[in-house]
């Protein structure tokens, strides 16, 4: 695995300090009705895709979730002002405005979305990780879901078919702990998620999902035989969302102080600390990085709130082009 140094320790509070101050900026923007429909926040999760990230190799490695998906992109190379505009309906967004807060894509940066479809994305990403395989192109795919998604029968026809045709994709749970609003103790009469791997003899294990460090190291593994051509494995990283499932959540099935005791083990709070116990930043420094993520939170903010939203056209222009139909020409 790449060596974890200084400058990815820095990188790493830089860039969930961002991810975590985008969703917050998204949060106000929701409760000002500038996003519409749903909002689901990755607070508190930053560590899963921090550790993914560093595992990665962006220039062929594919990454597919649920709707918890707007911080992904981003790290994935996505502009976050293009994402900022997405949510907000504007045609500047990544898809023009019109997939919202849950279908952020972006193909160009290997980012295939944003699925609304619980457990949707986990047979699309064995299907994605297939075409690497039959073309050759020694990618990999990241495929997440949550443990709610973790219920759906489609999990299992992926996992037979991905370990039946060694299929270069990684499976990951990212539970925290609730699925929609329920825990996982009330959804099975098991709680080690991962162990579902053990019916298909899929490698598979838990993983702390607060720290990217061992995020890293589990998704540098799995990755890694992927790539060699040894099939999927399939990791639960073990996480928590300090929000709730959506910003209609009222969150009556859990209580405030369960949710301060995980922001004791907060994956941006131990990265700050291995900074500051190493001296890796002065407190000047950390304070410039700070100043830096408002800055662009703020930046994409105004981009989006300032751009046009899509003109009625764009309707016709994005579902179908007929040669011999030219009453609706496509501006696109």
């Amino acid at each position: 695995m790449k060596e974890v140094t200084k400058d990815v320790y820095l990188k790493w509070y830089e860039d969930m300090q961002f991810w975590r101050k985008f969703e917050d900026k998204l949060a106000a923007l929701y409760i000002q009705q500038k996003v519409r429909g749903f909002l689901h926040l990755y607070n508190g999760q930053e560590a899963v895709l921090a550790g993914a990230l560093h595992a990665m190799d962006l220039s062929k490695d594919k990454m597919i979730t649920a709707y918890r998906n707007h911080v992904q992109p981003i790290g994935m190379g996505v502009d976050p002002r293009k994402v900022m505009a997405e949510l907000l309906g504007k045609v500047t967004g990544t898809s023009k405005g019109m997939g919202g807060s849950m279908h952020i894509f972006s193909k160009e940066h290997g980012f295939y979305g944003g699925h609304g479809i619980v457990g949707a994305q986990i047979p699309v990403g064995a299907g994605i990780a297939f075409a690497d395989k039959y073309f050759g192109r020694d990618g990999v795919t990241l495929t997440y879901f949550g443990d709610g998604a973790a219920r759906q029968g489609s999990l299992h026809e992926a996992f037979n078919m991905a370990m039946l045709w060694k299929l270069p994709v990684v499976f990951i749970v990212e539970n925290n702990g609730y699925a929609m609003g329920t825990s996982v103790e009330r959804t099975a009469n098991h709680t080690d998620i991962w162990k579902l791997g053990l019916g298909y003899e899929m490698p598979c294990g838990p993983v702390d999902g607060m720290n990217p460090v061992k995020v890293a190291e589990a998704m540098h593994e799995a990755i890694d035989r992927a790539r060699r051509g040894d099939g999927p494995t399939f990791l639960e990283l073990k996480t928590y969302r300090y929000r709730g499932h959506s910003m209609s959540d009222a969150q009556l099935y859990r209580s405030k102080e369960e949710v301060e005791e995980y922001k004791k083990i907060d994956p941006i709070t131990q990265v700050l600390d291995v900074i500051k116990e190493n001296n890796y930043a002065t407190e000047a420094e950390i304070e410039a990085i700070d100043e830096r993520v408002k800055n662009l939170v703020e930046e994409c903010a105004t981009f989006a709130e300032e751009s046009e939203f899509p003109q009625p056209q764009q309707l016709y222009d994005v579902v179908y082009e007929q040669e011999n139909y030219p009453f609706l020409p496509h501006k696109l």
